[in-house]
């Protein structure tokens, strides 16, 4: 078996890198020590920062690229060592997206509501009237967002704005779209410990370039996590929306995801509570409500804790579909499902406005090892 540079470098052009979707030696992350010693092969690889989250796993990917492309005779296991290197201009969170007027989280108690899907047709709905839209997959396992604007396909580019590289957002139907679904196979799980999925959540946010933006909107994965942490330390949350169905266990997490945010350490005003599948409506008798997950579940709880209530979402058939088509019903306001999103997007903007005229900005949960027992303070934006 002859070995030769270029064979590594090839193979090392399979890998990407989880933060910017190059590939290392696109990126150039590849020094240029590269060894080769019968069988042995040894090298470095660069990163920005020598406490980089996606070392281990960019090492590991490296390893397993070249026994696979080259050969598995290869001894390369454990010899791949890491340099760091100057990362430029720090991004600082201040100045964490200065152009966008609304951030709205998108929550959910538990999974399996809809919460997704609800989040991908306000986003549609509000750009369909002329808003400036973004909105943000943070769901890092469990991406779904490329699926309901059927681009699974879709990798964003880089572009150079100042000194910096940031990820330009995919757009469609008038919404500037990003997911960690656009780095990895999506045939593939997402394992990753929480550190790693907290800095990709980070880079989504701060290394892209979002722009003027009047609503942005991040469609959180269900329950409470580290990404929801992070998200509220790292940026001032105007307001959110909890999803929740009539279902006794759907309103009990609901309920909890209400008290993580409007909680005393978090303080992230709740702009309302929308009930999906309120009702399912078969296609052929678009006026007849059948209550299969029981009634009225989501209007009691909103009354119970005092919020507004934004909508009742019908369970039709066509919204599921429509999804899986990856053209979100929002499209067509001038249909029955189309006009429940429009609804719902006026309700979410007028609530907004109110927030934002009754109440002072949101500030960021300050970054702390304590939290949840504990005592966070807070900062200004």
């Amino acid at each position: 078996m002859n070995l030769y540079p270029k064979l590594i470098l090839d193979a090392l052009a399979r890998v990407r890198y989880p933060g910017s979707g190059r590939n290392l030696v696109e990126a150039g992350m590849v020094d240029d020590n590269i060894r080769i010693e019968g069988h042995r092969v040894s090298f470095s690889l660069l990163f920005d920062r020598p406490n980089d989250p996606f070392i281990r796993s960019v090492i590991k990917a490296a390893e397993t690229a070249i026994l696979t492309y080259v050969s598995p005779e290869v001894d390369v296991r454990g010899r791949i060592s890491v340099a760091s290197r100057s990362a430029g201009t720090p991004v600082e969170e201040e100045c964490l997206l200065p152009g966008v007027k609304n951030i709205l989280a998108i929550a959910s108690g538990k999974g399996g509501v809809g919460k997704s899907t609800l989040a991908a047709n306000l986003a549609v709905a509000l750009a369909a009237m002329g808003y400036r839209t973004g909105l943000l997959d943070a769901d890092i396992f469990g991406p779904s967002q490329p699926k309901m604007f059927q681009m699974e396909d879709a990798r964003p580019s880089l572009e150079k704005l100042g000194k910096r590289e940031l990820i330009r957002p995919v757009e469609k139907y008038g919404v500037k779209l990003l997911s960690i679904g656009f780095f990895v196979d999506r045939e593939d799980a997402v394992l990753w410990r929480g550190a790693m999925a907290v800095n990709a959540l980070k880079q989504l946010i701060g290394e892209a370039d979002w722009g003027e933006l009047d609503y942005f909107l991040i469609d959180l994965p269900p329950g409470t996590s580290d990404i929801h942490l992070t998200l509220v330390q790292t940026l001032a949350i105007t307001g959110a929306v909890v999803v929740c169905t009539p279902q006794a266990v759907a309103l009990a997490d609901a309920r909890k995801a209400v008290s993580m945010f409007a909680g005393e350490k978090v303080h992230v005003p709740i702009l309302g509570l929308v009930e999906n599948m309120a009702w399912f409506t078969p296609a052929e008798l678009p006026e007849n409500k059948y209550f299969l997950f029981g009634r009225d579940g989501g209007v009691q709880l909103a009354k119970e804790l005092n919020i507004p209530l934004l909508g009742q979402i019908p369970l039709v058939q066509g919204i599921c579909e429509s999804g899986d088509r990856g053209e979100p019903p929002a499209l067509h306001p001038e249909t029955l499902t189309g006009a429940v999103f429009h609804d719902l997007a006026r309700r979410v903007m007028q609530q907004t406005r109110l927030r934002n005229e009754q109440r002072p900005p949101t500030q960021r949960v300050a970054t702390s090892r304590k939290f949840g027992g504990r005592q966070p303070g807070s900062q200004q934006q």
